[in-house]
């Protein structure tokens, strides 16, 4: 006898579908608990079930509370199983931020360059951006979305083995991300500046301005954990 999914593995399904078919995107929220459970014809338990498992793959963040910014936030797209190892190394491993710091810093200047070489289309890096420049975001939120940015250019470069690496750190980078945030004196201020600094880069590579993607996304992955972790010598 074929074997019957249980009803969280049906949510599950349904939302990796929308996930793979792009009708959510990184930056939508979820649907509503009650709303799911009721479109779907399953338990609000089976919803909740589901949600912990996409969750724990780093493809939602959930946030308790009301208003615009409680839920389930959609923050990365399905991956393959190489960097859901990588990301299990990294775990863990518990790697030192200075060492996470250095390897972007040498995957990411190349990567951007490349793009910028090969002019290719930046696709989900653009609804990214997109994504950020809402201003509901937390910065918890911004900072997932953030970290799911770099990992869209490293996908858009085609290279899988750099693509796994980069979604494997992804996790990392968020983490050290939101922990350097009580050191930020004004969050807004931060802000505009992360956005005009990923638009920076973006228009650079469809400049086809290598040199300048560079340099552009090394000052924007340095600047941030210079003003977050004032206390440490700078690893690069």
């Amino acid at each position: 006898m074929p074997v019957v999914p249980r009803a969280w593995e049906l949510v599950l399904r349904h939302i990796e579908r929308e996930l793979l078919d792009g009708k959510l995107l990184p930056g939508d929220h979820l649907p509503p608990e009650r709303a799911l459970a009721t479109e779907l014809g399953v338990g609000r338990s089976s919803v909740r079930e589901a949600v912990r498992v996409l969750e724990g793959f780093g493809l939602i963040r959930t946030q308790t509370g009301s208003g615009p910014s409680a839920g389930a936030i959609i923050i990365a797209t399905p991956q393959g199983g190489m960097s859901a190892l990588m990301r299990l190394q990294v775990a863990a491993q518990g790697f030192p931020v200075a060492d996470i710091v250095k390897t972007r810093l040498l995957l990411e200047t190349q990567i951007v360059a490349g793009l910028a070489d090969a002019a290719g289309p930046l696709d989900a890096a653009e609804l990214l951006l997109a994504a950020m420049d809402d201003d509901a975001l937390t910065p918890a939120e911004f900072l997932a979305l953030d970290a799911q940015f770099h990992v869209a250019l490293a996908e858009a470069s085609g290279n899988q083995v750099v693509t796994a690496m980069m979604a494997g750190l992804r996790e990392a980078v968020e983490s050290y991300a939101l922990a350097g945030l009580p050191a930020v004196a004004d969050w807004g201020a931060t802000l505009r500046r992360l956005r005009t600094e990923h638009h920076g880069i973006v228009a650079a590579i469809t400049a086809s301005d290598a040199a300048a993607a560079s340099t552009l996304i090394h000052a924007h992955i340095t600047g941030y954990y210079t003003e977050t972790h004032p206390q440490e010598t700078p690893p690069w």
